[in-house]
């Protein structure tokens, strides 16, 4: 026990020595708490927690990975089987139990004189796995456990507290006394997961073939461990007929992550119980061999992993075939497997149980059920799986050959984020996993054989890949299956990417829900504001946030499903601010660096410099966030190689590319991925530039940190010099790049630009305009829409042009990719053109957050944020210790009202929240009245902050900053505004219309519908107090907001006052489609943020600006 004496004011305690007399024993479970005393020297004290100490070698692990013996045999070199037929033979999938009997803990149980404290069962399984005792559930995770790594690296484990299940004298379950009878049954289902995925790698864009696989296999034991500090070790996993461990064919015939599950719920029947002692003898009805318990066979490889790496090196391009070394041909084609670790990230878990909005007849015994919004997850059947129907011909996608040539009945489920327009199906399409589809029955993108000659791909998905889960049951079995369909109720090692299910065939629809899954990680930050397109914004980026953090943070969840370092880089702010990702950004960086060739280049070595600078750039933010010196010292090396490969390859790989030295000819849009899903062109030199010196500086920053000042040194100057080589290229006398994206933004974003130029790049920046769009979806929509009132109506808007096409904007839309958007609204509010990043977050039409939700998204692809309510991380903050407060005003108070957000720390919450009071009813004068705005702020125990605002255009405007003596109650003044937002939210509060197909007429139509996405929801900071509350430490700081000085605040309750604030009429510039010519006409001011140009560099030991 250890005790230490802090002010909570200044100080924060970040770690208690530990008291005890000696380390914990591997194996052990403790339990610890913590115990405050306040001022009055009362004690307060937490509940008990417990943690365990697992294996962290190879010496403290007695089992071994065991297998199938068949499954061992299909990976042999001397099978002369195609890797389909191959997988095939694995199927179904693997049930692995050991019997924990009586004689083998008696003596430890039953030892009076030394009695057991604690037991601790450590599982790993590859692919996926859920263990049980008893035949209850240990495991809590979803689909994918162990979470995704290079499983040839490192593998992760964890850990089951199962001290009761030895300790317990009745089974309640049953009613049987168990004294003196300690026997006892684990037991482990498998899935296929990341480790044995159906083969397809043909016309595949997962490249399938560059990650470990092997048969599915587990490893377990027992750690049992007593009063006087024994620690016995029993029924570790072994091969062989002693084993205490035996293995048989399953209830699930196959899963995949992309495909889905296929379970024979009479297997179930005839299996269940057989993971209980009652049933141990018996469990097995069925007298066919695959179902039989026999004995394991151990995990083998030929290949070493040192094979293995140069195999994949080869593949990826990054070395050569003369550069393998010399060794034998492996005789198995399995992979090694990596070192065992604790488990890095929390499980993936069901976060979100969702009922329904509507449920749709469509024939046939099919049922169409619509969520609302799009998830990752699957459908859960309430009652268990309904009983099947037969009908004369099954609808699209919901065959099954093999088993109705068997006679037997089957209920499927199909999952997609949108309907077929045509037909009012599911669009497999727009979800069908690995990019192998026709393009269904509106359009056709690819010729109806094109997958006829990919092998194992799935017979019944007609030829498009599809997200499907099937429960069988056989002819001879259907009378005994119901109580396996009543206890199954949902797949377990699969997930889908959907806010549309069907269900196949049945009299009548089912009761289901559907189960969000995500990684466990808390969420910490919130928005919300008056304006009902910046809150369906955030709730687009938010839900697709969620979508993607499946062990690992993916750019979609049914395409690829795989971590991409562009959209690591590009969402990682975003998702700092929606969640506490301390271990899975940790996980994630080390996930890349399990990948990082030897010559130090990552993926695939200079080309996408973008995707491959993600490790070191999210380092500096994790440290930002989290400020964990250990893991800057982990990862340095990693950093250091990657920029040393860089200095080296860097130039010559875009020469290579076939970028001229000088940039000569180039026209903005080179090889590369660069500014992805961009309707402008997206200038690819830039982005791969860019990122060299962001990688460049993410070195730097670690470097100095930890004070290696000659690795500082030697990374700045390797910065500086790439940024000087952008600077010379590209911003010639203050013009910039004229059209690509990012150009202006990036440069002015990441202080690429010179401070002397930042004016002139700024304004012609404003040059910029929209252009015309030729998208065939949207010609077809625009020909399908008849409503000559609602055309005219949009033509006056400026949404089309006078000839009645679309167009995207610049100033009033998106053009920019998943990093320009970021940088373009980022860098205009912080240079006083905030009112110019609402407009383009707030505008209609194509390329718009509104076009979106009025064709019923419910998610992005890509993702964005940034507060309208003024809140993020200090720049040169670490441990997010310090926020900056910089709310921003609109010019006109027709675009935004109110706004507030929190962001969550380590320290706690901070949050903000402002209001414009005394507006008038008439809203013509939105644009010409002065108001007060009245703000609020938060800052936790422990927390300083900075209190920035903008420079009022009106010299009557008076600023006031007031402080609280006392903290409030937040716990209550919260779950009141949670209350109220939820009542809101489900009066459906938010976006007013959509568009709807009526696929009889074939003509789309405007429905006024509210939705719930949007919803505006009020601060939990103005329920705090009255506002007439008395504020003591009243001070004026007009004359330091005139003169653009910050304000320190500490922990504290504060209210910001500000009087006679003038509101204006927006800038209209030349149209949605058009530049702003007020903004860089010659003469234009274009503010104080222009002035000072000592500002404007990049310092080392800042991390916000750093790309």
């Amino acid at each position: 026990m250890g005790k230490v004496t802090a002010n909570p004011t200044e100080e924060t305690i970040t770690s208690v020595k530990y008291g005890a007399k000696s380390l914990p024993r591997v194996g052990e479970i403790l339990q610890w708490r913590v115990i405050l005393w306040d001022n009055e020297n009362e004690p307060h004290s937490s509940d008990w927690r417990k943690f365990a100490v697992g294996p962290s070698n190879e010496e403290d692990w007695k089992a071994k990975w065991i297998v199938h013996p068949v499954d061992m045999e299909s990976f042999s070199t001397k099978s002369t089987l195609n890797d389909c037929s191959r997988w095939r033979k694995r199927h179904s999938l693997p049930l692995f139990r050991a019997k924990l009997s009586s004689d083998t803990v008696s003596e430890i149980i039953d030892n009076q004189e030394d009695p057991l404290v604690s037991a601790l069962l450590v599982v790993s399984g590859l692919g996926s796995f859920r263990v049980s005792m008893d035949g209850v559930p240990l495991s809590s995770s979803g689909p994918i456990d162990p979470p995704f790594t290079d499983y040839s690296k490192r593998v992760m484990y964890r850990g089951y507290d199962v001290s009761q299940f030895l300790t317990m004298k009745k089974d309640s379950r049953d009613g049987i006394d168990s004294i003196g009878d300690h026997s006892h049954v684990i037991g482990v289902t498998m899935g296929s997961g990341w480790w044995d995925h159906r083969p397809i790698t043909q016309k595949s864009i997962v490249k399938f073939d560059l990650l470990a696989r092997g048969p599915v296999t587990v490893i377990a034991q027992l750690f049992i461990s007593t009063a006087k500090g024994k620690t016995h070790v029993v029924i570790p996993t072994q091969d062989g007929e002693e084993s205490a461990w035996k293995v048989s064919r399953g209830h699930i015939r196959e899963s995949d992550l992309f495909t889905g599950e296929l379970v024979d719920l009479g297997v179930m029947y005839d299996m269940d119980g057989w993971d209980t002692i009652q049933s141990w003898t018996g469990a097995v009805r069925a007298s066919s061999e695959p179902n039989q318990w026999i004995s394991p066979s151990a995990y083998m490889t030929g290949q070493s992993a040192q094979y293995r790496w140069e195999d994949i090196s080869i593949k990826a391009g990054a070395k050569s075939p003369e550069e393998r070394s010399k060794t034998n041909d492996p005789i198995s084609l399995a992979s090694a497997i990596g070192r065992l670790v604790p488990s890095e990230i929390p499980p993936i878990l069901p976060i979100e149980t969702l009922a329904p909005d509507e449920v749709h007849d469509l024939g046939s015994g099919r049922w169409l059920f619509d969520f609302g919004k799009a998830f990752s997850g699957v459908i859960h059947f309430d009652e268990g799986i309904p009983e099947p129907i037969i009908p004369d011909t099954y609808p699209r996608g919901h065959g099954f050959k093999e088993a109705s040539s068997n006679g037997d009945s089957f209920i499927t489920v199909i999952y997609g984020e949108s309907l077929e327009m045509s037909t009012g199906d599911i669009n497999r399409v727009l979800v069908a996993g690995l990019g192998l589809h026709d393009g269904g029955p509106r359009h056709t993108s690819n010729p109806k054989d094109y997958t006829a000659d990919v092998t194992c791909f799935p017979s019944d998905h007609d030829g498009v890949l599809s997200q499907r889960d099937v429960f069988v049951v056989t002819k001879e079995k259907e009378q005994k299956s119901h109580r396996a369909r009543s206890i199954f109720r949902q797949p377990h090692f699969t997930t889908h990417a959907f806010r549309f299910a069907e269900v196949c065939c049945t009299m009548e629809p089912p009761n289901v829900r559907a189960l969000l899954y995500r990684t466990a990680v808390p969420e910490w930050g919130s928005f919300s504001s008056s304006n009902i397109l910046l809150n369906g914004g955030y709730e687009l980026v938010r839900n697709a946030m969620v979508s993607n953090l499946l062990s690992v943070q993916s750019d979609c969840p049914h395409r690829e499903k795989l971590p991409y370092g562009g959209d690591l880089v590009a969402n990682s702010p975003a998702a700092l601010h929606l969640f506490d990702l301390s271990s899975f950004y940790k996980k994630s960086v080390r996930d890349w660096y399990d990948s990082q060739w030897d010559n130090g280049g990552i993926g695939h070595g200079a080309g996408e410099t973008v995707w491959a600078s993600a490790p070191p750039v999210i380092t500096v933010r994790y440290h930002q966030c989290y400020d964990d010196l250990d893991f800057l010292r982990e990862s340095l090396p990693n950093h250091r190689n990657w920029l040393l490969f860089l200095n080296r390859e860097f130039f010559a790989g875009m020469k290579q590319k076939g970028y001229a030295e000088d940039l000569k000819d180039y026209t903005g849009d080179g090889p590369g991925l660069g500014d992805w899903l961009a309707l402008r062109d997206r200038d690819t030199w830039l982005t791969h530039t860019a990122f060299y010196m962001a990688s460049a500086r993410a070195v730097a920053y670690i470097s100095n940190v930890l004070g290696d000042t000659k690795l500082r040194q030697k990374a700045m100057n390797q910065a500086e010099a790439v940024r000087d080589r952008i600077s010379r290229l590209y911003m010639k006398n203050g013009k910039g790049n004229a059209y690509g994206t990012p150009g202006p933004e990036l440069g002015l974003y990441s202080r690429i630009v010179p401070g002397d130029k930042r004016c002139n790049v700024l304004k012609n920046w404003f040059k910029r305009s929209g252009h015309r769009w030729p998208g065939d979806e949207e010609k077809l929509f625009l020909k399908e829409l008849k409503d000559e009132s609602l055309l005219k109506e949009m033509i006056k808007s400026g949404e089309l042009s006078a000839d009645g096409s679309m167009g995207w904007s610049q100033w009033q839309g998106f053009n920019e990719g998943i990093f320009g958007i970021r940088y373009g609204l980022k860098t205009l509010s912080d240079m006083a053109f905030h009112h110019v990043a609402l407009r383009k977050a707030t505008g209609i039409g194509f390329g718009t957050t509104e076009y979106m939700l009025r064709h019923n998204a419910t998610s992005l692809w890509e993702s964005w944020w940034r507060s309208e309510a003024g809140i993020s991380l200090y720049p040169t903050t670490t441990g997010g210790r310090r926020i900056l407060f910089w709310p921003r005003f609109p010019k006109s108070a027709s675009t935004v009202q109110y706004a507030n957000a929190v962001q969550g720390t380590q320290l706690g919450e901070f949050a903000i929240a402002w209001r414009m009071e005394n507006l008038p009813s008439d809203k013509s004068q939105y644009n010409s009245t002065s108001v007060k705005i009245r703000i609020r702020i938060l800052v936790p125990p422990t927390g300083t902050a900075v209190l920035r605002l903008p420079v009022p255009s009106s010299t009557k405007t008076k600023v006031w900053l007031s402080r609280s003596d006392r903290f409030p109650d937040l716990i209550q003044a919260r779950n009141e505004a949670e209350l109220k937002c939820r009542h809101r939210r489900k009066r459906r509060g938010g976006f007013l219309y959509s568009f709807e197909y009526d696929r009889h007429k074939k003509e789309w139509f405007k429905f006024n519908s509210r939705k719930t996405i949007g919803t505006p929801c009020d601060s939990f900071l103005f329920g705090v107090m009255p506002i007439d509350v008395e504020w003591s430490r009243h001070t004026e700081i007009t004359e330091n907001v005139f003169a653009m000085k910050d304000e320190p605040i500490k922990t504290g309750m504060y209210e910001v006052i500000i009087n006679n604030w003038q509101l204006e009429e927006e800038v209209e510039g030349g149209g949605r489609l058009g530049d702003i010519p007020e903004y860089y006409k010659e003469d234009y001011d274009a503010g104080p943020y222009c002035n000072d140009h000592n500002t404007f560099d990049w310092h080392v030991n800042d991390a916000t600006y750093i790309i």
